[in-house]
């Protein structure tokens, strides 16, 4: 760490928990970010800003007109642009000393594995149901922590997953792979934008905690945000002994 460092990143460094030895740890991170759209963005800039060293952005969708209220990496220059570069040129202007490798895929399969072995932190923040299954089934395959987040209309929630904890619930022993429920998004439902930035902020919150060494983390619970009574609520969350994705992870 060089004397432009210390300075970059003295506001950290000068707190207790964090310190030099949090911030070399967070310099040295691989995290990947899925989705760098209304929660994304403030993941990948607040991550960037941090230092974290090595940021790989995966989506397959471009920048839209209708994105811009709540979607702060992008702008309005940048419609028409796939969101992973969008949020390269704003991540790298905040911070050009970190790595950031823009993917455009919608991850599934053999590459989504190969993304999760590769990375100490996965961050999700895509806006479907299947995606977020197909993560947490690599996760829990490579024993890797998972911040996972949502938000729509008012309302948002974010845990954290991590089962190299042996009392860590995943997320399919939360939201089970084989519910029947209506897929909502923003483009039916709506969102208030600050709530995806307030949920998006959480899970850079979280990540660097965990990248960093900082406990607590959100682990065994559910963290349930009212945007419209600006409210927190925190529910208890256990691992399912029949989760058909985590349960014979100790075998």
């Amino acid at each position: 760490m060089d004397d432009g460092d210390l300075l970059r990143y003295s506001r950290h460094i000068l707190l207790e928990e964090f310190g030099i030895d949090g911030q070399e740890r967070v310099s040295a991170a691989r995290v990947l970010v899925v989705g760098v759209g209304g929660l994304g963005s403030p993941v990948a800039l607040y991550l960037a800003a941090a230092g974290v060293g090595h940021l790989t952005l995966v989506d397959d969708d471009e920048v839209d007109l209708t994105n811009l209220h709540r979607q702060i990496a992008h702008t309005t220059a940048r419609v028409g642009q796939l969101k992973v570069d969008s949020a390269a040129i704003a991540m790298r202007d905040i911070n050009p000393d970190v790595t950031v490798e823009p993917i455009r895929l919608r991850l599934d399969g053999t590459r989504l594995q190969e993304l999760v072995a590769g990375v100490d932190l996965v961050i999700d923040c895509c806006d479907n149901f299947a995606t977020r299954q197909a993560v947490n089934r690599a996760c829990v395959a490579h024993r890797k922590p998972l911040v996972a987040g949502a938000a729509i209309r008012f309302d948002g929630q974010l845990s954290v997953y991590d089962t190299r904890d042996a009392d860590s619930p995943c997320y399919a022993c939360v939201f089970p792979p084989n519910a029947v429920f209506e897929e909502t998004r923003c483009a039916v439902m709506g969102v208030f934008a600050p709530v995806v930035g307030t949920i998006g902020t959480l899970q850079a919150h979280e990540s660097l905690k965990l990248l960093s060494g900082i406990s607590p983390s959100l682990i065994g619970t559910l963290l349930m945000f009212d945007g419209r009574h600006t409210r927190f609520e925190r529910v208890h969350i256990a691992r399912d002994p029949q989760c058909p994705v985590c349960s014979r992870r100790d075998d």
